[in-house]
């Protein structure tokens, strides 16, 4: 489990490319506390555990489909978050690291200090977002700005702009998206409310 708040900006150094099985990615980190194998850690919202202590991941093929992996490269960016600890406070909002689907961004403008970005949903996933819910972006704990037509918006402060991957994001770039777990597992009850 996470908080959505990011601790330390990743760089891929390395990909071992393997066509019918898992991917490989060794990741750099300046900023994040020692990680062990075994480990949880948020790679841009993607709970991924570490399969060694200098920080290599391995990613399945049903992850690689889901999310924005597919598009990393060496040299690519990342946001990193280890897991929390029960004791933790939570900043952000509880974030599982499951990331449902990506989406693209359409449009980013500066208003003021701040970015506001409109992205394209998935129409399936567009009923799990709300105006001021809470949602997850590469692995941020980000609140909603407004939902109208399968596209929604979301406001970033100068300070999460300058300390994750939002800086190096551009129109037509893809997002992972973690829709608020509270929404998923409503959406579940009502669906079987007479099972």
């Amino acid at each position: 489990m996470f908080k959505g708040i990011v601790v330390d900006i990743g760089t891929i150094v390395d990909i071992t490319n393997s066509p019918n099985s898992d991917q490989i990615f060794c990741i750099k980190a300046s900023n994040l506390s020692p990680v062990n194998e075994g480990d949880s850690v948020a790679c841009s919202g993607v709970c991924l555990t570490a399969i060694d202590d200098i920080f290599t991941v391995q990613v399945s093929q049903e992850t690689m489909k889901v999310t924005n992996l597919n598009k990393w490269k060496i040299g690519e960016k990342i946001n990193l978050e280890q897991a929390m600890r029960l004791s933790d406070r939570i900043d952000g909002h509880l974030v599982q690291g499951h990331v449902d689907s990506t989406v693209e961004i359409l449009e980013i403008n500066q208003n003021l200090g701040s970015h506001e970005i409109k992205l394209l949903c998935p129409q399936e996933l567009i009923k799990f977002i709300a105006k001021k819910g809470s949602i997850a972006l590469d692995g941020v704990s980000l609140t909603v700005n407004s939902v109208s037509n399968g596209e929604f918006t979301v406001n970033i402060i100068p300070y999460t702009w300058e300390n994750t991957t939002f800086q190096y994001n551009k129109v037509g770039d893809h997002l992972n998206l973690e829709v608020d777990i509270v929404a998923r597992y409503l959406n579940q009850l009502i669906k079987n409310k007479d099972a």
